[in-house]
């Protein structure tokens, strides 16, 4: 693939780049979509196990099928698109990634100016006190785990019927108003508030340029679309900020 020269030279140009990616960067390194058939853990679906509700009835149910998320996860390791979008914060002043996913893989791949706007699956909760902490353990020790204080935590993600953080939506919004050039990697352009995130960089100004394996929603709010795997796009990308 050949990025067009147009894009190229703003990329080559910019110095205030925002990022959002979803599922698809993951898939690219064999991390389930957990929805679905690839969701289904002893005939339960996501959509029942993620609630507050699940929780407060079977802690340790909701942390059985954690630990088994966790363990598929731990196996799996960034891939290129990854690294290409750790390695573009180091050569932009301003550069912010807004990530849907829980994985952890963007950390992993070096990336430090995230904002996980759905949290992260390797962080826990104390349900009492608000402690946050990150567990690494695979398996768990204990199921479910606790806090230092004693009670139990709960993974560090938002549910289905939670709302996200009011602070990673502010600031969220200021990078993209900031932003110069927003990259839009592997979304479905269908979950709110995320899916409106592009539309808000392009009232701003930014160009917005869509990497994904197929159209979506944000095909036609996008400048430019680019096709194929973000493992195979985003290098060229990052060789032309270069």
């Amino acid at each position: 693939m050949e990025l067009p020269k147009e894009l190229i030279e703003k990329l080559s140009k910019a110095k205030s780049i925002a990022v959002i990616t979803g599922a698809g960067i993951s898939a690219e390194s064999g991390v389930p979509t957990f929805r679905g058939a690839d969701g289904l853990w002893k005939k339960y679906r996501a959509e029942e196990l993620a609630t507050p509700y699940a929780f407060k009835k079977d802690p340790k149910l909701v942390w059985e099928w954690y630990d088994w998320r966790r363990g598929l996860i731990s196996k799996t390791s960034p891939n290129k698109g990854h690294l290409a979008i750790a390695e573009m914060e180091s050569l932009i002043k301003d550069f912010t990634l807004i990530t849907q996913n829980v994985d952890g893989l963007h950390r992993r791949a070096g990336s430090k100016n995230i904002i996980e706007i759905h949290g992260n699956l390797w962080r826990v909760k104390c349900i009492d006190h608000g402690h946050i902490s990150y567990n690494m353990d695979v398996p768990l020790k204990e199921i479910p785990p606790h806090c230092h204080c004693g009670s139990i935590v709960r993974p560090d993600v938002v549910w289905f019927g939670e709302s996200l953080s009011q602070s990673d939506i502010n600031n969220s919004y200021d990078a993209l108003r900031r932003a110069e050039i927003l990259l839009v990697v592997g979304t479905s352009g269908i979950v709110q508030p995320v899916a409106s995130f592009p539309h808000v960089a392009k009232e701003a100004g930014a160009l917005v340029v869509e990497i994904n394996i197929e159209k979506t929603p944000i095909t036609a709010l996008a400048d430019y679309t680019l096709l194929g795997p973000s493992g195979e796009v985003l290098p060229l990308i990052v060789d032309s900020i270069k």
